[in-house]
């Protein structure tokens, strides 16, 4: 296994530059009154594709020789990583393929075959994701790109944490969505290089709290097809993931369903700007936990704003 250095988050950070954003460093009052902490957001939702997960997905695709990039890329994704990869090979020039479960956003798929990527769907479990991938990758030769347990994507998702620690500034913390650990693993990659006195905390739904567990068991516990509205959060720990989050996270905070929608909602009305749920578990672990950030300038990383308009959550409640 290999394990990226930040040297391996600077060469991603210049190799994908040409072909994402910056994004912004945002600041609200009324959240910070809420929290009672400083809040600095990281606005990930505003990033090409909509989520940070361009970044990693960039990196891996322009990582490739030429040979194996004529090969094509593959997946499996519940969404921003398959529509973030389905780009990168776009950008390319070369096929992309995703698996996806059939219950994915159909938002997101109408993403993914925007950017030309091939979808292929299967049943909502992990082990039919990794079985319909590998028979993919049999059969054509497409190079594998994992959607988080991958030194390639790990790398550059720690992009993100580099860029909101030079334009925030010093933080006393960061907080920031965890399923498969990718976004975790990049953040605990680059401020344990240049801001070890930042504590890291991942925010997890409680219906899906398999790194929780595996958090408090010191060991990978899986949970296949867990049942939430954070869809972007459904997927487990990995072996390089799980390096990241057992050695570097400070702790796993876990929200509700109610909380992660109100956190949404609260996110639209106040700062206006659309985040998924998925980000809007960071949000709520905060709001829940204010004596954990209290007075703190704290990072929040707002992962993607890739939303169905048409399932907009606070309706179906």
């Amino acid at each position: 296994m290999y394990i990226p250095s930040f040297d391996d988050a600077r060469v991603a950070h210049e190799r994908i530059k040409p072909w994402i954003h910056r994004t912004p460093v945002l600041t609200s009052e009324t959240l910070d009154r809420m929290s009672g902490a400083r809040l600095l957001f990281k606005c990930e939702n505003l990033q090409k594709a909509g989520a940070f997960k361009v970044r990693g997905a960039t990196n891996a695709v322009f990582s490739l020789t030429d040979e194996e990039a004529a090969r094509g890329v593959a997946t499996h994704s519940s969404g921003n990583h398959a529509l973030s990869l389905s780009r990168a090979a776009g950008c390319r020039g070369i096929p992309g393929t995703v698996i996806m479960p059939e219950t994915a956003s159909r938002a997101k798929m109408r993403a993914v075959e925007g950017y030309g990527g091939e979808i292929i769907t299967c049943k909502p479990s992990l082990e039919a994701r990794e079985r319909t991938l590998n028979d993919l990758v049999e059969r054509t030769g497409a190079n594998f790109v994992h959607p988080y347990n991958d030194h390639r994507v790990i790398a550059g998702q720690a992009t993100c944490s580099l860029e909101l620690n030079e334009d925030a500034g010093p933080l006393d913390a960061v907080v920031a969505p965890i399923g498969g650990g990718g976004m975790i693993s990049g953040t605990s990659l680059t401020l344990s290089s240049i801001a070890p006195d930042t504590r890291i905390y991942a925010a997890e739904p409680k219906n899906a709290d398999d790194a929780y567990r595996s958090f408090k068991a010191g060991h990978i516990i899986e949970d296949d097809a867990p049942d939430t509205v954070a869809d972007g959060l459904k997927v487990s720990l990995r072996d390089l993931s799980w390096h990241f989050v057992s050695s570097y996270v400070t702790d796993i905070l876990l929200t509700t369903e109610e909380e992660i929608i109100d956190a949404m909602r609260l996110v639209w009305e106040r700062m206006k700007i659309v985040i998924e749920p998925s980000s809007a578990v960071a949000v709520a672990a905060i709001l829940k936990n204010p004596d954990v950030f209290r007075g703190q300038r704290v990072g929040v990383i707002l992962t993607g704003g890739n939303v169905d308009m048409y399932k907009l959550p606070w309706l179906a409640k």
